[in-house]
């Protein structure tokens, strides 16, 4: 087996046509079995998606295996050709937009999800019970969520088929949420020119007001801050504290 990536407490190997994602004793059963079952539900949508193929203890740790999916990722693409960035944005929004209009009636809430995150995080009960607040007063959609949408967890065949991987935090919920984490993860990056441009072009697509999708944003940042990631703390917490948006 080559081993193509090493995260924190994982291991990707590739096996061949088969990708193997190993854990560590961090990772709880459950977690793994549910991140299995997350994608197994979404595979029955119009989407491309790598299919499971099965879950397995391998030396000892537990496993999920997939379809490898050969391609490169949309982020390498853009990174290679920074002259097709609003090309490849366009697509980028485009294909977002498509998972939306999936429905995965089996998958748990992102408003639930939220709410456990929020209660989860350290800021003051204040903050917390305003962003519960504002959390509930979202409209509430049954939209395909996917939690992590980023250009890395976009896999582009060589014959230009698009596979969305990386299920492991999909749920059901509000679109405009999945595009604020995706805003986030921009700024969370240091591509802050991007992440205006990733927001202007998502809410013109889907004639969305900008503010809408910026008053999930505290939301979303409280919920990134139970990562408990030092380097985002103040960055989060700028986003967190933010008055209401007007």
């Amino acid at each position: 087996m080559e081993l193509i990536y090493e995260g924190i407490g994982k291991k990707v190997y590739r096996d061949g046509d088969k990708l193997i994602k190993s854990f560590d004793e961090s990772y709880s059963k459950a977690d793994i079995l549910n991140e299995a079952l997350n994608q197994a539900r979404v595979e029955q949508t119009s989407l491309n998606i790598p299919q499971i193929l099965g879950v397995s203890v391998v030396d000892g740790k537990w496993s999920v295996i997939w379809q490898f999916i050969e391609g490169e990722t949309l982020e390498q693409m853009m990174k290679d050709h920074p002259e097709k960035e609003d090309e490849y944005l366009d697509f980028f929004v485009d294909l977002q937009i498509k998972m939306s209009k999936e429905k995965v009636p089996l998958l748990g809430h992102l408003r639930d999800k939220m709410h456990a995150k929020i209660s989860a995080s350290s800021y003051p009960a204040s903050v917390r019970y305003d962003l519960h607040v504002r959390l509930d007063g979202l409209p509430r959609h049954t939209k395909l969520c996917h939690g992590d949408f980023q250009p890395s967890n976009i896999i582009i065949t060589k014959e230009g088929t698009p596979y969305i991987i990386d299920w492991s935090h999909a749920t059901q919920g509000n679109g405009s949420a999945d595009a604020a984490r995706t805003y986030l993860l921009f700024k969370l990056h240091k591509q802050d020119e991007l992440a205006e441009k990733y927001l202007k072009l998502f809410c013109t697509k889907t004639d969305t007001a900008i503010q809408y999708v910026q008053r999930v944003l505290p939301i979303v940042a409280a919920s990134q801050s139970v990562k408990r990631k030092p380097e985002e703390a103040e960055f989060l917490a700028k986003w967190v504290n933010v008055c209401d948006w007007q």
